[in-house]
């Protein structure tokens, strides 16, 4: 199973909400959207996308300033940003890069090509999204063939804990909730204890690790899981 990348859509226009909803959900991607800047805020912190397509003329809270707060925080900082905009004047242009979006599309623009943008700032970015054999350390998940080794040996693993590992090594040393991670490989839809993320975390740990092994898996208190950053140094 190859998780599919979450794309957040911020844009007040309802008719183009909807096109651009059906046509990366087509492509294979999650999306949310939102025409509130606030809601946005909330919706990267609740779901961790992994690119959010911004609207420049927002109500209340422009996508510039959005843009401004998500680039200032750390756990925020490094979301691909795309920005939307009516504003094509050289100008703009550099103050929405400057501002720190990945990239900038002017209105009105060809489904085909925001796509093309949409492919290639996660490959640029997130390249584990684009990727079927992702490495981390001494760990390499076949996304494709659902096999995962490390070192020599393989590693075997039952479809939640895949499904687990396959999250974490897509954002490596970002620290996820037991509810973002619930959320992230059960699916909102469905009743789990949040502890029973500990449980198959634990039995994630127990199958990558030989005794003496580094555990790439790094628990923070009070906060969740993260691939540990140091594990690949």
């Amino acid at each position: 199973m190859k998780t599919q990348p979450q794309v957040l859509v911020v844009e007040d226009e309802a008719a183009l909400t909807t096109l651009l909803q059906y046509n990366l959900e087509k492509e294979g991607y999650r999306v949310t959207t939102t025409a509130d800047g606030e809601e946005a805020m909330m919706i990267v912190d609740e779901q961790q996308p992994d690119l959010v397509l911004l609207d420049w003329m927002l109500p209340q809270v422009s996508g510039i300033e959005l843009c401004r707060r998500l680039r200032g925080r750390s756990e925020t900082r490094n979301i691909p940003i795309i920005m939307l905009t009516a504003r094509g004047e050289e100008a703009d242009r550099v103050r929405g890069l400057d501002t720190g979006a990945d990239d900038y599309i002017t209105k009105p623009f060809s489904m085909t090509e925001l796509l093309a943008r949409v492919r290639a700032v996660l490959r640029r970015i997130r390249p584990a999204l684009t990727e079927d054999i992702v490495t981390f350390g001494d760990v390499a998940v076949d996304r494709a063939a659902h096999r995962v080794r490390r070192g020599d040996r393989e590693i075997h693993l039952g479809p939640t804990e895949f499904r687990l590992l396959d999250h974490l090594i897509q954002h490596p040393g970002r620290v996820f909730s037991r509810e973002q991670l619930l959320d992230a490989v059960w699916g909102s839809d469905v009743y789990v204890e949040a502890r029973t993320v500990d449980v198959h975390i634990g039995r994630l740990r127990k199958a990558l690790n030989n005794p003496g092994e580094q555990d790439p898996i790094r628990t923070v208190r009070s906060a969740g899981y993260a691939l540990d950053e140091h594990f690949r140094d």
